[in-house]
C-alpha cells in the first residue's frame, strides 16, 4: 500500500497535468474558431473552381492535345503521394488517422508494382512515414513557422508539384488529409491533385446558359488548371488547421476529465489509507494501555 506522502504527491502531479490539459484545451477552442471561419470560407471558391474546371473539362472530351495537368501522361506507373499533417502532437487520432489510411495507400500501390515517392507537409506525418518507407521520401515542407495559414504558405509546395510534374518526375499526385466537419468528426480525405480529375456524371450547369470561351477552352485551362492546384492544396490545409485544432480540443477536454476522476480516485484512496494508519495508532494505544 502506497503511504501517504506517496500519494500527496501523486495528487498534487496529477493537478498539476489537470491544469495543463485544460489550459491547452481553452487555447485550441480559441484557435479553432478562427481556423473554422477560415476553413469554411474557402470551401465555396474550391468547389466552384472544381465546377469551372469540370465544366470545361467535359467540354473537350474527345479532342486531342488537352493540358497535360488535365490529360495527364498516359501512364499511372509514376505516383506521388502528398501527406498533410501537423507539425504538434497532443491532438487524439488527428495525425494517426491521416498517417494510416496515406500508409495503406501506398502499401496497395507497392503491391501492385508502382513507383511511389512521398512527400510530407508536417513533421508528424513525416517522422511517422520515414519509419517504414525512408528510401521513398522525396521532400519534406516544414510549416512550424505559420502562424495565420495564407495563400501563399501553399506556394512552395504547389510550385514543387508543378515543376516535378513538368519534370515527369510522376505521373498521378495525391493528397491525404483531413476534412473538418465538427470538433467531434473529421474525415480523411484522399483527393488527387495531378491530373485534374471530376466526374462528368455530377458536372453542374454554370448557371443553366451556355458559353463561348474567349480564349479558347485549352487557354483557359492552361491558366486555371495550376492555380487550381495551389487552391485545392491551400483549401486542405486550412481544413487540416481547422481539424487539428477541433481533435486538440477534443483530445485536452477527455484529458482534462479523466485526471479529474483520477484525482477523485486518489483522494479517496488517500482518505482510506489515512483511516486506516489512525485507527492502527488508535490499536496501538489502547493495546499499550492495557498492556499498563
Amino acid at each position: 500500500m502506497a503511504n501517504l506522502k506517496d500519494l500527496r504527491n501523486r495528487i498534487a502531479s496529477v493537478q498539476s497535468t489537470q491544469k495543463i490539459t485544460k489550459a491547452m484545451k481553452m487555447v485550441a477552442a480559441s484557435k479553432l474558431r478562427r481556423a473554422q471561419e477560415a476553413a469554411e470560407a474557402a470551401r465555396p471558391y474550391a468547389e466552384r473552381m472544381e465546377n469551372v474546371l469540370a465544366s470545361l473539362a467535359s467540354s473537350m472530351v474527345g479532342q486531342v492535345g488537352g493540358p497535360k495537368l488535365l490529360a495527364g501522361s498516359g501512364s499511372d506507373k509514376r505516383h506521388l503521394v502528398v501527406v498533410a499533417t501537423s507539425e504538434r502532437g497532443l491532438c487524439g487520432g488527428f495525425n494517426t488517422n491521416i498517417v494510416k489510411a496515406a500508409r495503406a495507400r501506398i502499401n496497395h500501390l507497392i503491391a501492385e508494382d508502382k513507383d511511389v515517392k512521398i512527400v510530407t507537409i508536417g513533421k508528424k506525418g513525416a517522422a511517422s512515414l520515414r519509419r517504414d518507407f525512408g528510401t521513398r521520401m522525396a521532400r519534406h515542407f516544414d510549416m512550424s513557422h505559420v502562424k495565420h495559414l495564407g495563400f501563399a504558405d501553399a506556394g512552395p509546395v504547389t510550385d514543387y508539384l508543378l515543376s516535378a510534374f513538368e519534370a515527369e518526375e510522376f505521373d498521378i499526385c495525391t493528397l491525404f488529409y483531413a476534412k473538418f466537419q465538427s470538433a467531434l468528426t473529421q474525415i480523411v480525405t484522399v483527393q488527387q491533385l495531378i491530373p485534374a480529375s471530376y466526374d462528368a456524371d455530377n458536372v453542374t450547369d454554370l448557371g443553366g446558359a451556355a458559353y463561348d470561351y474567349e480564349p479558347d477552352e485549352n487557354e483557359i485551362l492552361d491558366q486555371l488548371l495550376p492555380r487550381n492546384v495551389g487552391v485545392q492544396l491551400f483549401r486542405a490545409l486550412l481544413e487540416n488547421a481547422a481539424s487539428e485544432q477541433g481533435s486538440r480540443m477534443t483530445a485536452m477536454d477527455s484529458a482534462t476529465r479523466n485526471a479529474g476522476d483520477m484525482i477523485d480516485s486518489l483522494r479517496t484512496t488517500y482518505n482510506r489509507t489515512r483511516q486506516a494508519v489512525i485507527t492502527n495508532e488508535l490499536i496501538e494505544i489502547i493495546s499499550g494501555a492495557e498492556a499498563l
